[in-house]
């Protein structure tokens, strides 16, 4: 039986070994966090969102980001500051935007077959993750942008999406918290909302049930070839880096101090295969493989509204929203919690907190639903991992026994379940070939 060593316990990461599992293979999943899905995969928006296909290399999305690069608050921000990451990768982005309609339709066709394998998953698994199935509803505010969203539409049919035009009124039908006048909508009821950190914890622990080792508090340092094997070396965090390990084969513990690590020890797991799913990191491993996969991080922020009281609860909406001209999603978790999260920010690493960028958040939520009570609002900051054409990277490395998904953008919980789905069929194609 192969091994198989997933990088990466987010929601790419556990769908991948899920699927990998799946198939028969032995599989360890490692993570320098303590839990899964505690950095990107932990407060997103919430979108299950085909109707978010659309990829930003088009023409609109490179002037608003010339407009907005000197405005603290707007929804999509641009540290001017030089990098070379930074700037060759938005010159790529660039020379994407030929490939805007192509990369529209062929993510819109992924993320419908993806729905129903998460479907599926969380009813064989019993997975509760607040999923609502009442669709999205995109609000326009002016004829100028409710007419791009008609071309974007077309886009979606095009990818096998069923997106209707919806007036004012029927957009006040549809959701009847919804406050305030708006120039039109689009409506897709096959689209939905879930919790993404539940899920993934979920799916995490059904993956433990059949038989997948979790390495977590483990950082991977190198990644060496071993004959016709993989070597990771991991740092892990002491006996805590062992708290969900179960595997008893193929581990050779030198139990080394790592400097600058307190208590941490250097661990050698062989592998027969490699699959990178650790987001904003992945560059750095692909690096270490010999293969270029240019991930930017380009970070997203969220608050989760506490509704603590029967006003509250009765005034935040259940449909899910997108603001077109605030680039604002909306989900309702459960009864009790409305998330709610936007912007783009290219700043490098930074995972700061900023309240400059979380008050637009808070303000939109006062304007639209002004019963709602903000006192309790948790702010959080994720970085996206995104490619300079917004498609994912699934696919075999240039060495043997490597593979990637991942750079999946502001779309990971959508797309997540289908590129598990293909990734474990190249890696059953590439493994059975050697």
């Amino acid at each position: 039986m192969h091994h198989i060593a997933v990088i990466g316990a987010g929601i790419t990461g556990v769908t991948s070994a899920y699927a990998l599992r799946k198939l028969g293979y032995e599989v360890t999943v490692i993570d320098r966090q303590r839990y899964c899905g505690m950095e990107t995969s932990y407060a997103n928006g919430g979108q299950l969102s085909a109707s978010n296909a659309e990829v930003w290399n088009n023409t609109a999305t490179l002037i608003k980001g010339i407009r907005w690069m000197f405005t603290r608050d707007a929804p999509l921000l641009v540290n001017p500051a030089f990098s070379w990451h930074k700037y060759s990768w938005m010159m790529e982005f660039v020379r994407n935007v030929p490939n805007y309609r192509r990369n529209t339709v062929e993510t819109t066709r992924l993320a419908i077959e993806a729905r129903e394998h998460l479907y599926r998953i969380a009813e064989e698994e019993g997975i509760a993750f607040d999923l609502e199935r009442r669709g999205i509803l995109h609000v326009y505010h002016d004829r100028k942008s409710f007419e791009a969203g008609r071309r974007v539409s077309q886009l979606l049919r095009e990818g096998g999406l069923e997106r209707r035009e919806v007036t004012p009124e029927e957009a006040h039908a549809i959701e009847p918290a919804l406050r305030g006048d708006c120039y039109g909508g689009f409506y897709t009821p096959s689209d939905a909302t879930g919790d993404i950190h539940k899920f993934t914890r979920g799916l995490a622990d059904a993956c433990m049930r059949m038989g997948v080792a979790f390495r977590m508090d483990a950082e991977v340092q190198a990644i060496r070839p071993a004959g016709a094997r993989h070597s990771l070396l991991l740092a892990s965090a002491g006996a805590n880096g062992n708290r969900q390990h179960r595997l008893a084969r193929d581990v050779d513990a030198t139990r080394q101090d790592v400097a600058g690590r307190s208590g941490a020890h250097l661990d050698s797991l062989q592998a027969d295969a490699v699959v990178i799913c650790a987001g904003v990191a992945s560059r750095r491993f692909a690096a270490m493989l010999g293969d270029r996969v240019n991930i930017y991080p380009v970070k997203g922020y969220s608050i989760t509204v506490g509704l603590d009281d029967e006003a509250s609860v009765r005034a935040a909406p259940w449909v899910s929203l997108l603001d077109e001209e605030a680039k604002i999603v909306t989900s309702r978790l459960g009864e009790h919690r409305f998330r709610v999260a936007g912007t783009a920010e290219f700043n490098g690493f930074n995972k700061d907190i900023r309240a400059d960028r979380i008050q637009p958040l808070v303000d939109w939520v006062r304007r639209s639903f002004p019963d709602v009570d903000t006192e309790q609002v948790v702010p959080w900051a994720g970085l996206r991992p995104m490619m300079p054409d917004m498609m994912p990277r699934v696919r075999a490395g240039s060495r043997p026994g490597v593979f990637y998904n991942t750079g999946h953008g502001h779309l990971g919980w959508t797309l997540s379940p289908i590129t598990a789905h293909l990734l474990s069929a190249a890696v059953q194609e590439r493994l059975a070939a050697a």
